[in-house]
C-alpha cells in the first residue's frame, strides 16, 4: 500500500474501525487504537500511518508510552497534527493516568508501600524532571492533602525541611509521605535521597509529625526506603 492511499483506500480487514467491530478493541495494535481516536490523516498519509509515526518519534523504544511524553507545542510541531488533533491527544493520555489511578485507588492503604506506589505510578513516571511530592495524613493516616513541593534538573530536586514541614503545620498533619521520581527509570535510592530523608525523619520526630516512608518511583517500578530499613 503506497503512501498516497488514505483510510477509503484501505483493505476492508485493515481498517482499525472494521477491524475493532469484528475482533474487538483488544485485538488492535496501539497504533491501530491511536487511528481510530485520531479519525483522519494527512496529506499523503492515513491516519494509521500517521499513528505509526507518531508512536516511534522523539522517544524511541517506548512506543504507546511515548503519549505521556508529549506536549501540546511538541505534539504541534509533527507533521500532521494540529490543535484539534494535539488536544484530543493530550485528553487521552490524561485518562488514561486517571483510568490508571482510579483503579489503583480500590486497593490503596497508607500504611503499604507498594499500594501508594502502584497510585502515584502512572503520575510520576513519565515526567522528565525529578518532581518531590508530599503526601499529608491526619491521625488516623487518611489523606488530608498532597502537593508537589519541588521540581528539580532531569536528575536532582532540592528540598528544605523547613519547606515541608511549614505545609504539614498549616494543614495539621499528623504524619508525611514522600514520593520522587528517578526520570531514568532506576529507582534506587542515590546517597542524597537517603541524607535528605534522614534530615527530614529527624525534624519531624522534633516537632511531633512523623516521616512515616519516602517512595522513589522508577519506571513501573519503585523502592521503600523504610522497607530498605534506610532510615528509623
Amino acid at each position: 500500500m503506497s503512501k498516497s492511499n488514505t483510510m477509503k483506500e484501505m483493505y476492508y480487514e485493515e481498517r482499525p474501525y472494521e477491524k475493532c467491530e469484528r475482533f474487538g478493541a483488544e485485538n488492535l495494535t496501539d497504533a491501530e487504537l491511536l487511528a481510530v481516536l485520531l479519525r483522519t490523516g494527512t496529506k499523503g498519509e492515513n491516519s494509521l500511518e500517521l499513528a505509526h509515526r507518531l508512536i516511534c518519534s522523539d522517544f524511541p523504544g517506548r512506543g504507546i508510552l511515548n503519549i505521556h511524553r508529549w506536549t501540546f507545542d511538541r505534539l504541534l510541531a509533527i507533521r500532521g497534527i494540529g490543535k484539534v488533533k494535539a488536544i484530543q491527544i493530550l485528553c487521552m493520555s490524561e485518562l488514561a493516568k486517571r483510568l490508571a489511578r482510579s483503579t489503583a485507588m480500590t486497593g490503596l492503604d497508607f500504611s503499604s508501600p507498594s499500594t501508594i506506589a502502584q497510585y502515584y505510578m502512572e503520575d510520576m513516571r513519565h515526567r522528565e524532571k525529578e518532581v518531590l511530592k508530599l503526601l499529608l495524613l491526619n491521625s488516623r493516616s487518611k489523606l488530608i492533602g498532597e502537593s508537589d513541593v519541588s521540581e528539580g534538573t532531569a536528575d536532582t530536586t532540592l528540598v528544605s525541611p523547613r519547606e515541608l514541614f511549614l505545609e504539614a503545620l498549616r494543614k495539621n498533619a499528623a504524619a508525611i509521605i514522600l514520593l520522587h521520581n528517578h526520570p531514568s527509570g532506576e529507582p534506587t535510592p542515590s546517597r542524597e535521597d537517603v541524607r535528605i530523608t534522614r534530615r527530614i525523619y529527624e525534624a519531624g520526630a522534633l516537632i511531633g509529625i512523623e516521616l512515616l516512608d519516602h517512595i522513589v518511583i522508577g519506571d513501573n517500578c519503585f523502592v521503600s526506603l523504610r522497607e530498605r530499613g534506610l532510615f528509623p
